[in-house]
């Protein structure tokens, strides 16, 4: 059980938070690839800023590098002892993983963990590159302007995805819009959200049911998808049938949508840099080390963390919290830590070492980094190649953003290009 905590007063400058006052979390939001200047002056003014959520709740914002690696992977921060709710619209038991701690989040992330590993990203990458100039076939041939989340990076993340888990990606026109409604993050009304995630669970459920065999324990560890490897953690009383749907309806939503919007994101951060676009063009061998500056530039989660309770007192940035404290670790503020990054509030597509926290750190480490790296690295290669004289078909200002959803990004990317490519 939490109790209220007793914070300190922290004086905040330059993003004009008079000292003494605890601003709403999450934050307005802003346009933005990366993060505003007054806005990171804001949260790096003190590296615990006090702030207050939607439930009166008051918690601390954990803002610098080695404090969010800290909150991340010490097991004296619990995200299954907050009890608050989630910082966007789905209840936190809809989270597998994200919500879970110690015994419950390894039971469950060991019986996927099989699937994610970086040989089977490696495995993946000559398909998800035929996925990527299959794509682009169509983008070529259209009609100019094109929308590139619509045709290209929302396709390519989900055919991964559905290839993965073994669900028909023709399905996927039904299930877009629930994934939008249930990633809100106050874009729409909590009946709705309850409303698509009943939907889509029954969906889930249907999949599953057409897998499952009349004995159980027949199902291979090493099905042949995801869905029907979740169903042998079953077998074996690993998952539980609510686990499983929970499971799969996550990991639809999120190795979708946040491989969708950060490559779109990534493509928008190469348009204003046509000389990087040059450079990256004549010398592909570039591009992993550019999508890991990519990652650590582009200002990703809309809401923050998972809040964390602190269970026991805790030194952390200088300061002793109490047990009952809640934080809120912020990873795209940690990736600008000045201590943290030479040049942190420079793009520096050759950054080397590079130990970003655009995929978290430590248990919560997110489970498909490897195929989202290999997405973004032959997505860029592709876009790249394919698309010369790639440019923004109307004006930035006028692209319309994500705002109040947990994943930042734009709703669309609208660009036209100039000559044809020597692939296709």
């Amino acid at each position: 059980m939490t109790r209220e905590p007793v914070l300190a007063p922290v004086t905040v400058g330059p993003g004009g938070i008079p000292a003494g006052r605890c601003p709403h979390f999450p934050l307005p939001d802003l346009p933005g690839i990366a993060l505003e200047p007054e806005r990171l002056a804001l949260l790096h003014e003190e590296p615990l800023v006090p702030v207050r959520l939607a439930g009166g709740q008051q918690v601390l914002l954990v803002t610098r590098y080695a404090d969010v690696r800290t909150v991340l992977a010490d097991p004296r921060f619990s995200r299954e002892a907050w009890q608050g709710g989630t910082l966007f619209a789905r209840q936190s038991a809809s989270l597998a993983l994200a919500t879970s701690d110690g015994p419950t989040h390894a039971r469950r992330r060991r019986a996927v963990q099989a699937w994610f590993t970086h040989r089977r990203a490696e495995q993946a990458r000559p398909r998800i590159a035929a996925i990527a100039d299959e794509l682009l076939d169509r983008v070529e041939a259209a009609d100019e302007p094109v929308d590139l989340v619509a045709e290209f990076t929302t396709p390519l993340a989900y055919r991964v995805t559905c290839d993965l888990l073994g669900i028909p990606f023709g399905d996927l026109d039904r299930l877009l819009p629930l994934v939008t409604i249930m990633m809100s993050a106050g874009r729409f009304p909590p009946d709705e959200v309850a409303a698509a995630q009943k939907t889509m669970y029954g969906y889930v459920r249907d999949r599953l049911a057409e897998r499952r065999p009349d004995d159980a324990t027949a199902v291979a560890a090493d099905g042949a998808d995801l869905l029907t490897a979740l169903l042998a953690a079953r077998a074996q009383d690993r998952l539980s049938t609510e686990e499983i749907t929970v499971f799969a309806a996550g990991l639809l939503m999120a190795g979708g949508e946040t491989t969708a919007s950060h490559l779109a994101m990534c493509i928008l951060a190469l348009l204003r840099r046509p000389e990087l676009t040059a450079t990256l063009r004549r010398e592909p061998s570039l591009i992993p080390a550019a999508v890991e500056e990519l990652l650590r530039w582009v200002w990703f989660v809309g809401t923050g963390g998972q809040p964390h309770v602190v269970m026991q007192d805790v030194e952390l940035a200088g300061r002793v919290l109490a047990a009952g404290q809640v934080v809120i670790p912020l990873t795209d503020a940690g990736n600008r830590d000045r201590d943290a990054f030479p040049d942190a509030d420079q793009f520096r597509p050759d950054r080397d070492p590079n130990a970003h926290l655009g995929f978290g750190h430590g248990r919560h480490l997110c489970l498909g980094a490897s195929h989202a790296r290999v997405e973004l690295q032959e997505g860029l290669a592709a876009v790249l190649r394919r698309l010369p004289g790639l440019e923004l078909a109307v004006p930035e200002s006028a692209l319309q953003w994500r705002d109040q959803m947990f994943i930042r990004g734009v709703w669309a990317l609208p660009v036209r290009w100039s000559g044809r490519s020597d692939a296709a």
